[in-house]
């Protein structure tokens, strides 16, 4: 016998034996690293049968479910298997059964198991997707439905507490999300081309998949899943159930996946071609409910491709096809469209592909390509077809079919908001169509009471359930879209119909109508009023139209104030739109600025700038500064005080020095100048020196007028203040005199707002100055000397202000210390005149208690008497009495609130008892009683002047 033979034999007895001990040890123990190692031994690799008979003794002892510490040895057999099933197909039948069990939860031995095992279920998960490579059916189909059942399968209860614990439900799906579970899912699609049912399946486990989680989303996308699913929704399919779950794959991945890069994975002129071959079948072949939400999902989706890509539309040809669809019923399509083939029953999917399809014609309208198609269509006829009032059905017409009245008000008040997008980007079509007429016919409809009542169901008909509110919202709001173009003529004819007293009665109709205000009825008067403020502005025949009712509108919405600004209802548009009114339709007509004026409009105006926030000052005051031009503005200005008596000037003086101290201005503590060098100069200059202006841009110094109230303020001055006397006056104090109602704050103040025109000048010269510095320019020496004469213009001209700020500080400390020492001397008086009464009255008590006190006063009082007689020269003056003194106190008033009242002064007079009289007349005069009394007299008479 050959010696290799006799090898070859020996070893075979040794691989038998081997097998042999280890078939008795699996049948003990079944140890899974022994598994592994029968299944990857090189000597044992080709025993397919041991193979299969130790595996299935394996599974059987693992009906229960896998526990997780045995998940890693789990997955390598499956590797092997999967390896191994390529060539030898007996192993699908463990694969199969493996995969069966899996549908149970893992189980685990410790509370520890599910945090420490989690790399373990990861990549078992991971390899249950790379099954589906394997060429089998079954195994397809079983890897699917074990996925698809981690959502549904029920874990079963175990015997004891001892034994294994099935894992939380959330678990496996959590780590499901980690793995790449469905990116391997999804990328084996393309393998199940022969094999429909299975290729069903696999949708619908993606679609549960995309539905319940956004990382699977995610993992779908970066293969570009988005694309795939829309380019293979077409395929063949006699169920019809492929393109139901592509589209809501397509659907989940645009919604909880990253939309902006499922639309980038849908702009191609493929899927747009796609959507319209899955869309035009989903029409034609919409028997089945089914079908209809499919097609209805499908327009959802082409919505939003069509706002990332709206040119791949057009250029597909499924942009014409969608416009002539939203024109029927209302226009009839040609028999061999798409409209023209197509079936309506009136049902909810049918109004939602309605609803739908108008809904896309916003979108489109954003490209200015689709404008030629809506034109081609004749979009705006059939929207205003569809925006009349309902009529009632015809009689007589048996089987009548048509929209229901809640579906008509929803068709009707969408129509409407599609107008108010579409209508101004076609105008002559608008007007051709007669859209003037019919939106005012509209409107006449919802002013009458004829019974009808909203539902209130849809979206655009929120607020208006059981009226016609909802209707007039959009009816106004489309009124407001294309009168805001500035069109002549389109302005023009609805001024002709009577549209701006239309407007007025229906304002003030909905401001008397009882009941709380709401956020509805708020923009409705906003946009009331922008419509009336777009028909009159620029034409005065117009604003005579406005007239008095008008007026009284303005002034009526005026008086409500600035209360309500920030209440969240639209109360800061309303005000502001009432602003705006009234500087379009009343300022620069003299009949409309009269009637406003004559109802005290500006006093109105003032308590509303005194009242409002800051961010409405300057629109206010360009009003104020605009009715300036009327002379019996001015009169009702300087009348002007709040309840705390602060007159027009002090307010505008107020808003003058906030605004200073808003832009950085520097100023003392009496609001003066402090820096001669920068009188009216805000942060303007960066920390190296630099202007933030350059030369390409406007001037800082400039620009600043306009965003700022200093400016408006100081025209208002130099218009309502009166102007100096004399036949020169200077141009810096023209009207800066004599203003009313002026604390010493404000007069400093004023001296700075009569020169802003000097140091904005001067501010502008030392702008120039900078820029030639900054590019390194020398002027010529003339011009060189007018940049220097203007800055010792500027200096002179700070100083100048400086000196008058001083002046009044000073002049004020005198007046305060002129006052302060009347008072004192007052109080001196007061005291003297309380020793008086109280000497007085001691000489009394002493006279009424002491008779002898009594008896030598009247000795002492008959002698005076007598010597008296002997020195009066008429003899008829004898047997008089002595005239009774009395000593004077001053009494002040109240300040008078009109102008020129100055402070009342009244003198009481008290009489002193003749006993005291007498008293006094024997002591010696104290020269600084009398003193204060006479200068008391005096001050009283220069404080009636001053306060004259």
């Amino acid at each position: 016998m050959d010696s290799c033979e006799v090898v070859h034999r020996r070893n075979a007895s040794v691989v038998r034996s081997r097998m042999s001990d280890q078939v008795e040890t699996y049948s003990r123990i079944l140890d899974l690293g022994k598994v592994i190692s029968l299944l990857e031994d090189p000597l044992t690799t080709h025993l397919q049968e041991r193979h299969i008979f130790v595996l299935k003794k394996l599974l059987k002892r693992k009906q229960g479910g896998f526990l997780l510490r045995e998940l890693a040895s789990i997955t390598r057999i499956l590797n092997v298997c999967g390896e191994k099933a390529k060539m030898h197909p007996e192993y699908c039948r463990i694969l199969c059964e493996a995969l069966n069990i899996s549908r149970l939860p893992f189980l685990k031995e410790k509370m520890s198991d599910e945090v420490h095992y989690a790399e373990d279920v990861k990549r078992f998960l991971s390899r249950m997707g790379y099954l589906m490579t394997v060429p089998d059916s079954q195994v397809r189909r079983q890897v699917v439905a074990s996925v698809k059942s981690f959502y549904s399968c029920a874990a079963p209860v175990p015997a004891s507490l001892d034994d294994p614990q099935p894992t939380s439900p959330g678990y496996r799906l959590q780590l499901l999300e980690r793995s790449d579970l469905a990116k391997t899912l999804f990328l084996s699609i393309a393998a199940l081309e022969r094999e429909p049912a299975v290729k069903l399946l696999l949708l619908q486990t993606l679609q549960m998949l995309s539905s319940t989680s956004d990382k699977n989303c995610a993992l779908m996308l970066s293969v570009r899943g988005a694309e795939s699913v829309c380019l293979r929704m077409n395929e063949p399919d006699a169920s019809g159930m492929i393109l139901f779950h592509s589209t809501e794959i397509l659907w989940n991945l645009l919604d909880r996946g990253n939309g902006a890069e499922a639309a980038g994975q849908l702009n191609s002129l493929e899927c747009a071609t796609s959507l319209k071959e899955a869309f035009t079948r989903a029409v034609l072949n919409s028997s089945r409910q089914a079908d209809l939400q499919v097609r209805n999902d499908l327009l959802v989706l082409t919505t939003l491709f069509a706002q990332n890509s709206s040119a791949l539309l057009m250029e597909s040809l499924f942009a014409k096809q969608l416009v002539a669809l939203s024109t029927f019923p209302e226009l009839a399509g040609r028999g061999d469209s798409l409209a023209g083939r197509l079936k309506l029953t009136f049902n909810m999917e049918d109004l939602q592909m309605k609803k739908l399809l108008l809904n896309l014609l916003v979108v489109m309208s954003r490209d200015p390509a689709a404008i030629p198609i809506f034109k081609e269509e004749q979009v705006i006829l059939a929207l205003l077809t569809l925006a009349r009032p309902p009529a009632p059905a015809p009689e007589g017409k048996v089987g009548y079919r048509d929209w229901s009245p809640v579906q008509v008000e929803e068709l009707q008040l969408q129509a409407l908001a599609v107008l108010a997008t579409v209508g101004p980007l076609m105008l002559d079509h608008y007007m051709s169509c007669y859209g003037n007429v019919e939106l005012l016919h509209l409107l006449d409809w919802c002013a009458t009471e004829d019974g009808y009542g909203g539902q209130g169901h849809s979206f655009h008909a929120t607020g208006g359930r059981g009226s016609k509110k909802a209707h007039l919202r959009y009816s106004i709001r489309l009124m407001r879209s294309v009168t805001s173009l500035a069109d002549a003529a389109l302005n023009q004819d609805l001024c002709d119909q009577g549209t701006i007293h239309l407007l007025l009665g229906l304002l003030m109709e909905m401001e008397s109508a009882p009941g709380e205000e709401d956020a509805l009825a708020v923009e409705m008067k906003s946009d009331m009023q922008m419509i009336i403020s777009a028909l009159c502005q620029g034409d005065v025949h117009k604003k005579e139209l406005f007239g008095v009712d008008g007026v009284e509108m303005t002034i009526h919405f005026l008086r409500r104030g600035a209360g309500m600004f920030y209440s969240g209802l639209g109360h800061n548009k309303l005000l502001l739109s009432s602003l705006v009114c009234l500087r379009t339709c009343v300022v620069g007509c003299f009949t409309t600025e009269d009637c406003f004026l004559g109802r005290d409009g500006v006093l109105v105006l003032l308590d509303l700038l005194n009242s409002s926030p800051k961010n409405l000052h300057g629109v206010v005051l360009s009003t104020l500064l605009e009715l300036c031009d009327n002379q019996n503005t001015v009169p009702q200005l300087l009348i002007w005080s709040d309840g705390d008596g602060v007159t027009a000037p002090s307010l505008l003086l107020r808003l003058w020095r906030r605004e200073e101290q808003e832009l950085g201005i520097e100023r003392n503590q009496h609001g003066g100048i402090l820096d001669p060098r920068l009188p009216v100069l805000a942060h303007r200059i960066s920390g190296d020196g630099r202007p933030t202006s350059n030369l390409e841009t406007a001037s800082a110094s400039v620009l600043e007028m306009q965003e700022n109230l200093l400016a408006k303020i100081y025209l208002i001055f130099c218009t309502i203040a009166p102007a100096p006397a004399g036949p020169h006056p200077s141009r810096s104090g023209l009207g800066f005199h004599d203003l009313p109602g002026l604390s010493v704050k404000d007069r400093v103040t004023l001296s700075i707002v009569k020169r802003y025109l000097d140091f904005k000048v001067s501010e502008l010269w030392e702008e120039i100055t900078r820029e030639l510095q900054l590019e390194d320019v020398r002027p010529v020496t003339p011009d060189l000397e007018i940049l220097h004469a203007a800055r010792h213009m500027s200096q002179r001209a700070a100083e100048a202000a400086v000196a008058e700020q001083e002046e009044i500080l000073r002049r004020s400390a005198r007046d305060a210390g002129r006052e302060e020492e009347l008072v004192y001397r007052e109080m001196k008086s007061h005291w003297k005149q309380r020793q008086l009464r109280a000497k007085s009255w001691s000489n009394f008590v002493s006279r009424t208690s002491h008779y002898d006190v009594l008896r030598e006063i009247k000795e002492k009082r008959e002698k005076h008497v007598e010597a008296i007689r002997t020195q009066l020269p008429n003899a008829k003056e004898v047997g008089r009495h002595p005239e009774e003194v009395y000593l004077g106190r001053l009494l002040v008033e109240a300040r008078s609130r009109a102008r020129g009242g100055g402070v009342k002064l009244k003198v009481l007079q008290t009489p002193v008892m003749a006993a005291a009289h007498l008293e006094a007349m024997r002591a010696p005069r104290e020269p600084d009683y009398f003193d204060a009394v006479v200068v008391a007299k005096a001050g009283c008479q220069s404080l009636g002047k001053i306060a004259k």
